[in-house]
């Protein structure tokens, strides 16, 4: 199994920036596609950004695309989601993902979780 544990993150104001950080451990980190997801109070979860495992594709959803940056650290087993410009609808737990497959936008397609981490971002 992979081990997925996210950080980072924290209350903040809106246009301030948070950097999130996915720590993998169990299972080699490598060739795994790795997504991040969040979850708002009373809404389903949704897709926010995914990396293939050599960086060499990043996809991302449009309500984050030019503000928010996926990216990963092979050598540290770790994937990170800097987030730039928040607005206080970017407020949810944020989900790291990990799967073989492809990136995709579907949860179905990630084999391993993490617990999540909330980000609020006030007005």
């Amino acid at each position: 199994q992979l081990q997925l544990v996210e950080s980072g993150g924290e209350l903040v104001q809106a246009g301030d920036s948070l950097r999130l950080s996915c720590v993998a451990s169990g299972r080699t980190f490598s060739r795994q596609s790795m997504a991040w997801f969040r979850q708002a109070p009373g809404k389903e979860r949704e897709f926010v950004a995914a990396i293939s495992w050599s960086s060499g594709y990043r996809y991302y959803a449009d309500s984050v695309k030019g503000r928010f940056t996926i990216s990963r650290d092979n050598a540290k087993n770790t994937a990170y989601l800097q987030m730039n410009s928040l607005k206080p609808e970017d407020t949810a737990v944020y989900y790291c993902a990990a799967g073989v497959r492809p990136i995709s936008v579907q949860e179905s397609q990630y084999d391993y979780w993490g617990q999540g981490t909330q980000v609020t971002v006030s007005s």
